[in-house]
């Protein structure tokens, strides 16, 4: 709990960027899912990595929890206060730091944006390609390592984080990586850092790898007759060595929604998205190398988008996919969970998944980045129901199950927070116990991000 003496400190450093109204507060106990935790006691806004340091001094030394905030946007309660203390929203520390075009590298401030960062890039020819859908801050992607549509060509936040500057529980502040492409000095600790959601330290800034915009973009999408078809040709497609940029899968559920809510026309069956990056012969080489394996699974309806509108149009309407599917059913939430699975069980599980999905009476469309064997199902759960939301509870759970039974994982991208913790058991079993010694190694106390994760 925060004593009157902790707030009185925190207000000396802070001033009017510490506040208590209950309506800030309430602003930082929401989730984008149907995951919900209590308010934190307050939230601050520091400026600096030096605010954050004298922040965790504190913390420390009247014992209240510190919770990471960017944008809001994670799926699993990543960012909510369960033990109360102080929320650190970082949308003031949303800095470009340097761009170092030579090196194909930015350092950056944790708060802004990954559309942001890319608008700063766009004179250099370069940009940052992890892409989660939502328009999330790079420090909470790091955190939570995210992925996303672009990842089966570009990697995760894993590949693309080369470096760290992290504030301890301590208050110490540490850097971990370099600039330079590849290292063998010691331990990995930015790959520890990347993906413990906040509860080892606070990301204060991040050295990126960037990637080449590339000289030509084209898009296509098209139409199945089964789940099954459009699964085994992603399989085909992936084993094929054709280089996607992305590859998407819509359910003909999630095409209903996104056709009503962006005003599309895609026929009313399972559909593929696609892009390919690169020259302007080699993009026209791989759509149609990918137009001859989709047609050999029965696809129909190509619908080619080589201009730049055309294409945002596309993804846009991808991106709004989960808004289109809330829409869909006025009045519910959504659990919104996923799972990733090796390739050659993709088709598997996403075809035991709809039929579980299908016999619990409830809508749960599926889409998903089913290139790299990430997919996700949306289960819609009506306001304050709570036999819905104990059978998409049910559900998530199950989905979870069989990826584990296929030699999967529970979560691709969307992480644990508090909302898969019960999970980590089953799938690191011991390994799940050495997390939290390391845990209790950076942070004794307990007082980073508390409640997630680890045992």
């Amino acid at each position: 709990m925060l004593t009157e003496s902790a707030l009185a400190e925190l207000r000396a450093v802070f001033g009017a960027r510490l506040s208590t109204a209950r309506a800030v507060l309430d602003a930082h106990a929401q989730s984008e899912s149907l995951v919900s935790g209590p308010p934190p006691e307050a939230v601050a806004w520091p400026e600096s990595t030096a605010e954050v340091a004298e922040l965790a001094r504190l913390s420390d030394r009247h014992g209240f929890a510190l919770v990471g905030w960017g944008a809001g946007t994670s799926l699993e309660g990543h960012a909510l206060a369960l033990a109360g203390g102080v929320t650190v929203d970082f949308t003031r520390m949303d800095k470009v730091l340097s761009v170092h075009p030579e090196d194909m590298t930015a350092v950056v401030q944790p708060g802004i944006t990954r559309e942001r960062l890319n608008e700063e890039l766009r004179a250099t020819g370069l940009f940052f390609p992890v892409d989660p859908g939502a328009n999330a801050t790079l420090g909470g992607m790091a955190a939570t390592r995210a992925s996303g549509t672009a990842a089966v060509r570009y990697g995760t936040m894993r590949g693309n984080v080369l470096g760290l500057e992290v504030v301890l529980a301590s208050g110490e502040v540490i850097r971990t990586g370099t600039a330079a492409p590849k290292s063998s000095a010691g331990y990995d600790l930015t790959g520890l850092i990347v993906g413990s959601e906040g509860t080892l330290g606070l990301i204060t800034e991040l050295t990126l790898r960037l990637h080449g915009q590339p000289e030509a973009v084209s898009a296509a999408v098209c139409a199945f007759d089964s789940m099954a078809h459009a699964v085994d040709c992603v399989i085909a497609t992936i084993q094929s060595g054709v280089p996607m940029a992305r590859i998407e899968f819509l359910d003909a559920a999630t095409v209903t929604a996104v056709n009503a809510y962006s005003r599309l026309d895609l026929p009313v069956a399972p559909q593929l998205l696609v892009e390919f990056h690169g020259s302007p012969d080699g993009v026209t080489e791989q759509a149609a190398r990918f137009g001859d394996i989709a047609t050999g699974f029965g696809a129909t309806g190509f619908q080619w988008a080589k201009a730049p509108e055309d294409r945002k149009k596309l993804w846009a309407a991808r991106h709004a996919a989960y808004r289109a599917i809330l829409a869909s059913r006025p009045g519910s939430r959504a659990i919104v969970t996923d799972a990733c699975v090796p390739i050659s069980a993709l088709a598997a599980a996403v075809e035991e998944t709809a039929a579980d999905i299908a016999a619990s009476g409830l809508p749960g469309p599926i889409l998903g980045h089913v290139g790299d064997g990430n997919f996700h199902a949306i289960l819609m759960v009506r306001e304050g129901d709570a036999e819905e939301a104990a059978t998409a509870k049910a559900l998530a759970h199950r989905m979870a199950e069989r990826a584990l039974r296929l030699g999967g994982t529970i979560t691709g991208e969307h992480g644990i927070g508090f909302g898969k913790k019960g999970l980590m058991a089953a799938e690191h079993g011991a390994t799940w116990a050495a997390m939290g010694r390391i845990k209790a190694a950076l942070d004794p106390k307990g007082l980073m991000n508390p409640g997630k994760l680890v045992p």
